[in-house]
């Protein structure tokens, strides 16, 4: 089965809690504290990996954590760091943070994106030795890893798309032009999944087909199967409308241009400029002479050339023009976004925002609620660095600013305590 969307939750690894800890040697006088720190939490990266094809490892697994960094020990160890989480995605993958931050296209080999970042690791108590506090009896928390909800599309490459009503003959035309083998039958939507296939144009030269199944009228609101396939043709650069010239499915081969037509524009209105071939299949059945003539009255600014899918009949001038358009059109690289995503806090004003709500003075900002988060603020010596923190900081003389009184209340991140002046 074919993939090519799915959501996926990641985690980044916390960090490691630093320790709490005192040399304890023989003939070592006063060791003093020796509280390693807590290892770094690993990443979780994409990397792009040439050898896939679908999304389908990730439809029955949604939820991927990097593992955590180690805790702190005594005699000044620190924890290990944790290892990053990788997961491989196909060429042609569109990265997007569900809630909107960023979206970013995958498409060279290689090609790495850190989606989510470890928590670093939080210090031992060996970090906060100072001449005023020579045995401090605290250490900090680790951060935690980030977390986000992602979608990933899969948006095919290939330089040139097969486009047309079911039935129209472009699953036989990919079996007859390259070595893909998509299934071919006489019934609607035969093909359920896009196929891909090498498309060699004399010794040296090639280019890739894609076969787009699924376009009826009201694909791109989401009828028949065009609404899971037109995503893959915004990837090409040259089209080819398979039309049943024979009509032998009923229906008038003009209409069914002019449809397709209409369907890729009311998509994709970019698509509408794109390059733009028709191949006028079933030249083999009787009729199908009569509304060649018929289409080319009708569409007289594209290029359509008579071909039998079926028996090889007038597909190698087709080829041919193709190539043509695709060398006169040039190489055209991809967008693709930066090889690494850091997420980046918009900075606010002094490092914080101070609220007054019913007399309690809310502080946000993400130093002070990180300070919050790493410090058990039940220890003594936690609280007067805390304290010491806020009054370096500024917060302290922020808040006076503000009108604070002995007896108010000060909340930062859920911790609550009184002002004493």
């Amino acid at each position: 089965m074919f993939y090519d969307y799915v959501k996926i939750n990641v985690k980044a690894g916390d960090g490691g809690n630093g320790a709490v800890a005192f040399r304890r040697e023989k003939y070592v006088p006063a060791g003093g504290p020796s509280g390693g720190d807590g290892g770094r939490g690993g990443d979780v990266v994409l990397v792009v990996d040439p050898n896939l094809r679908t999304l389908i490892d990730y439809h029955y697994k949604k939820h991927y954590k990097a593992e955590r960094g180690e805790h702190g020990r005594g005699k000044d160890q620190h924890g290990r760091d944790g290892a990053d989480l990788i997961l491989r995605v196909p060429p042609g993958t569109v990265v997007r943070d569900a809630a909107g931050a960023f979206c970013v296209d995958m498409v060279k080999p290689g090609q790495r994106l850190v989606v989510a970042r470890g928590g670093k690791g939080g210090r031992g108590n060996a970090r906060f030795v100072t001449p005023q506090m020579r045995a401090p009896r605290f250490a900090e928390r680790g951060d935690p890893g980030e977390e986000r909800w992602l979608e990933l599309e899969l948006k095919l490459l290939a330089e040139v798309g097969l486009v047309g009503f079911p039935n129209a003959g472009k699953s036989s035309l990919l079996r007859r032009i390259s070595s893909a083998r998509p299934k071919v039958a006489s019934y609607p939507f035969t093909t359920l999944e896009p196929h891909l296939g090498l498309v060699k144009i004399g010794e040296d030269d090639s280019f890739v087909v894609a076969d787009l199944p699924g376009l009826i009228e009201g694909a791109h609101d989401g009828h028949g199967l065009g609404h899971r396939f037109l995503r893959h043709v915004e990837r090409t650069r040259v089209l080819i409308h398979v039309v049943d010239t024979a009509g032998t499915e009923g229906r008038d081969p003009r209409e069914d241009v002019r449809v397709i037509n209409r369907e890729l524009e009311l998509y994709n209105p970019d698509l509408a400029a794109r390059p733009m071939v028709i191949a006028a299949n079933k030249m083999d059945l009787p009729g199908a002479a009569e509304n060649l003539a018929l289409l080319r009255r009708e569409f007289p600014q594209v290029k359509i050339y008579p071909i039998s899918a079926l028996n090889g009949t007038g597909v190698d001038p087709l080829l041919h023009e193709v190539y043509s358009i695709l060398k006169a059109t040039g190489e055209a690289e991809p967008e693709v976004g930066e090889p690494e995503v850091r997420f980046v806090t918009a900075p606010e004003e002094r490092g914080y925002r101070i609220e007054v709500k019913d007399g309690v003075f809310e502080v946000s900002g993400k130093g002070v609620e990180l300070l919050v988060a790493r410090l058990d603020l039940e220890n003594p010596d936690a609280l007067r660095y805390f304290h010491h923190i806020l009054s370096r900081i500024g917060l302290e003389e922020t808040l006076r600013e503000k009108g604070i009184r002995p007896g108010d209340v000060v909340r930062i991140k859920g911790f609550e305590f009184e002002w004493q002046d």
